[in-house]
C-alpha cells in the first residue's frame, strides 16, 4: 500500500513526491547497482514505441550522446494535464526516459515547472551512478520536458 504525503500548500496529494518515493524504495530495496541497473533497463524496455512519424527531428533531444525523443501530449482535463512519451538507441537512457515520464507524465504545466528534478536525482542516487554525459542528457531531457509545459502556460 502506498502512502500519500499531502502537500500543505495545495491541500491534495503530492503525486510527484509519492511517485519519486517509490522509485528511490524500489532502488533501495533493490541495493546494489549492477541489480539498479538492470532494472532502469527493464523500465525502459516496457516504454510504449514511438511511431516511425514521432521519431522526428521536432521530437529529438539536443544535448545528449544517445539518440533521444520525446512527445508531449495535452489533455482535455481542466486543468489540462502533460502525458509524455519517449524512446531511445540506448538501454540505459531508455530507463531514465521511463524515470523522468514517472515524475513529471500526467501533470499539469505548473506542476512540471515547480517540480525539483535536482531532488529526484539526488534521492535516487543517480549523481555517483551514471556518467556525465548521461547526467547532461539526462538534463537536456528535463529541459525539453519543462519547454513543453512551459509552452503550455504561454
Amino acid at each position: 500500500m502506498s502512502l500519500v504525503r499531502w502537500n500543505m500548500n495545495h491541500g491534495r496529494p503530492d503525486m510527484q513526491n509519492t511517485r519519486l518515493d517509490e522509485l528511490a524504495d524500489t532502488f533501495e530495496m533493490l541495493g546494489e547497482w549492477e541489480e539498479r541497473y538492470r532494472y532502469l533497463i527493464d523500465l525502459g524496455r516496457r516504454l510504449p514505441p514511438l511511431t516511425d512519424a514521432e521519431h522526428s527531428e521536432a521530437n529529438k533531444v539536443r544535448g545528449c550522446m544517445s539518440q533521444v525523443w520525446l512527445v508531449g501530449d495535452r489533455s482535455s482535463d481542466a486543468p489540462p494535464k502533460l502525458k509524455f512519451r519517449g524512446d531511445s538507441d540506448a538501454h540505459i537512457v531508455k530507463g531514465l526516459i521511463a524515470v523522468l515520464l514517472a515524475l513529471y507524465s500526467e501533470r499539469s504545466p505548473r506542476e512540471i515547472l515547480d517540480t525539483d528534478i535536482g531532488e529526484a536525482f539526488t534521492k535516487l542516487g543517480l549523481e555517483g551512478h551514471i556518467t556525465m554525459n548521461r547526467r547532461n542528457g539526462f538534463y537536456s531531457m528535463v529541459e525539453k520536458i519543462r519547454e513543453m509545459a512551459a509552452a503550455e502556460i504561454d
